[in-house]
C-alpha cells in the first residue's frame, strides 16, 4: 500500500467559492491542505490557477464531462465543452488526470450501454494522452444496480477500460450500494488511483429504477471517521491509491468543521 495524500474535492464548497474564492481556498489551505480536486474548472481556468498558486495550492485530478454528449437537469438540457477545451483548461490549471464524474443509471442498465461508455472513456483517453493527459471515471451508486455475469456494471466496465484509464472509487457511494468496500477496492486493484474518502451512514440507494428524484440533503454524510464507511481499511485494499479525497455532496454543519475535522481524522492516521 502507497500512502495516500489528502485533497479535497471543491464541489464541497462550491457555494463559498462562487461568494468568496479567494477566502475558501485561503481557508482551506489554512488547514494543511495542499492538494485540491477542481470541479467547474473548464470556464474559469485561468483565474483557479491564478488563485490556487496564491494559497499554496495544486490540482492533480480534476472533474469535467466527458462521456456524455450533453447534460439534462430536469427539463433543462446543457450543452458539453469538447475534449479539446477541457484538456486545453486542465493543462492552464496542471490537472494531470481528468475525471467524468457522473454518468446517469439509464447507461448503466445494459451491456451494451456499459460498452460504450467504456469505449468512448477509452478514446478520450486516447485524445488526453496527445496533451500529456490522463482521464478516469468516478461511480456513484448507480454503476452497482445491474450486473452482467455475475459481475457489477462497474467492473463489467471496469474489465473494458485500456490499462491507462483509471479509476476515483467515491467509498460512500460504493457502500451505499451495498458493496463491500475494501473488497472492491481489492478486485478493482492498481486501476484505482484515487478514492473519495467520504464518511457517512449509507442509507437506500437514490439512484435506482423508479426512485424518487435525487435530494441530497437526505443523506447523512458525516465528517471522516465518524460514519459506517470502512475508510481506513478500505485504502490498506488500494495497492495504488495516490489520492485520498474529502468531499461532501451535503452536509448538515459547517462545512469548513466538517472539512477540517476530516484533515485532522486523516493526519492522526498518517494521511496529510
Amino acid at each position: 500500500m502507497t500512502t495516500p495524500e489528502l485533497s479535497v474535492q471543491l464541489y464541497t464548497v462550491k457555494d463559498q467559492l462562487d461568494a468568496d474564492l479567494d477566502g475558501t481556498l485561503g481557508r482551506l489551505a489554512g488547514m494543511g491542505l495542499r492538494l485540491v480536486e477542481a470541479f467547474d474548472f473548464v470556464r474559469r481556468p485561468d483565474e483557479l490557477a491564478e488563485a490556487f498558486a496564491k494559497h499554496g495550492l495544486t490540482s492533480p485530478t480534476g472533474h469535467a464531462t466527458l462521456l456524455s454528449d450533453e447534460i439534462r437537469l430536469g427539463d433543462l438540457v446543457y450543452p458539453v465543452d469538447s475534449h479539446e477545451t477541457i484538456f486545453a483548461a486542465a493543462k492552464t490549471l496542471g490537472v494531470e488526470t481528468v475525471i467524468d464524474a457522473f454518468i446517469p443509471l439509464e447507461r448503466w442498465q445494459t451491456e451494451e450501454g456499459v460498452a460504450d461508455i467504456a469505449t468512448r472513456l477509452n478514446a478520450a483517453a486516447r485524445s488526453a494522452a496527445e496533451h500529456g493527459l490522463r482521464v478516469g471515471y468516478h461511480n456513484h451508486s448507480q454503476e452497482f444496480v445491474a450486473s452482467f455475469g455475475g459481475r457489477s456494471a462497474f467492473e463489467h466496465f471496469a474489465e473494458q477500460l485500456d490499462p491507462e484509464v483509471v479509476l476515483e472509487v467515491d467509498l460512500f457511494w460504493a457502500a451505499t450500494a451495498g458493496q463491500d468496500v475494501p473488497a472492491l477496492l481489492s478486485r478493482l486493484g492498481e486501476r484505482v488511483v484515487a478514492v473519495h474518502a467520504k464518511d457517512g451512514i449509507p442509507g437506500v440507494n437514490p439512484f435506482t429504477p423508479g426512485a424518487a428524484e435525487f435530494d441530497p440533503t437526505m443523506l447523512d454524510q458525516r465528517a471522516a471517521g465518524q460514519g459506517e464507511v470502512p475508510i481506513l481499511a478500505a485504502l490498506a485494499a488500494a495497492p495504488s491509491v495516490r489520492y485520498a479525497i474529502l468531499e461532501f455532496d451535503a452536509y448538515k454543519g459547517d462545512i469548513f468543521e466538517g472539512i477540517e475535522t476530516g484533515v485532522k481524522f486523516f493526519a492522526e492516521n498518517g494521511i496529510r
